[in-house]
């Protein structure tokens, strides 16, 4: 009974420390994407910055920006592609259902599990072309922006809210819902009296689909950093977890080990002294 104990330990150990081996791996990968996800997403924060300011000078001079309230809101939702990262899909799914309640609303699914939350909810959507977010460029964020000014302009939506994980630190990403029109009040008032060189309107046709598909693009590279992070977080604490696991398997094999020496050793004792 005790050799059988102690085999099951031996083979707990072994089927521990194969899961390590992988979610080691997994937290290597996860590490290196992060690093190349941060600095995309750097990258993608001056041209929104620039297009902000600009279609915010633009649609207070313009006043083309009103909306109708009784029009349905497009609700942005971008996720992970895969799962093994903590919370960082359910709290997005969270803030979506906190915020959409009772709303007449419409949804993009960005990424694999928004895409697959989405049909098994059976939300209105209106794509299904971005199943991998990681995938999701800047060329494929311009061509959403423009799909969205179309629905703008004909009617369709009057509302569009991006839901997103925000990448703070290493250990914190915060998932938020950020309105993208109508546009947000800006805190900064431009210097004099904007010139325009051209018909406003014009350039809003321009500029809006370009703020839109960069407002997309900005949130697609922290959300994904914010995956990867959330990721190697996850695996680490799988890591430390395994570690403690294979210290108390291997304490208890130890022991098992112990009562079978002590228990052979009694029978050989008591064996000598019946002779």
């Amino acid at each position: 009974m005790a050799g059988a104990s102690i085999n099951d330990i031996k083979s707990r150990i072994k089927s521990v420390e194969g899961t390590m081996q992988i979610t080691k791996a997994m937290e290597l990968v996860a590490t290196s994407k992060l690093r190349k996800a941060k600095e995309r997403a750097e990258s993608a924060k001056p041209y929104l910055k620039l297009l902000t300011e600009s279609i915010s000078i633009l649609g207070d001079t313009s006043g083309s920006f009103s909306a109708d309230t009784c029009a349905k809101t497009l609700y942005i939702v971008i996720a992970g592609d895969r799962g093994l990262a903590g919370g960082y899909n359910n709290n997005v799914f969270k803030l979506m259902r906190h915020r959409s309640e009772g709303e007449d609303a419409i949804y993009l699914p960005l990424g694999k599990k928004a895409l697959d939350y989405s049909r098994r909810n059976g939300q209105s959507i209106i794509s299904q072309d971005f199943p991998i977010v990681a995938g999701v460029g800047v060329g494929a964020c311009l061509k959403i922006g423009t799909r969205i000014y179309e629905m703008i302009g004909s009617g369709e939506i009057a509302r569009v809210r991006i839901i997103y994980t925000k990448f703070v630190s290493m250990l914190t990403q915060t998932p938020v819902c950020e309105d993208v029109f109508p546009i947000p009040n800006q805190d900064t008032a431009p210097l004099g009296e904007p010139l325009f060189e051209g018909d406003v309107e014009e350039m809003l046709k321009v500029i809006l689909p370009q703020y839109i598909g960069g407002f997309i693009n900005a949130a697609v590279c922290e959300a994904v950093a914010s995956e990867c992070a959330s990721r190697r977080t996850a695996m680490n604490s799988a890591n430390k977890n395994a570690e403690e696991m294979i210290g108390s398997l291997v304490l208890s094999f130890n022991r098992a080990r112990q009562a079978a020496i002590t228990q052979e050793i009694t029978e050989i004792v008591s064996g000598a002294e019946a002779l």
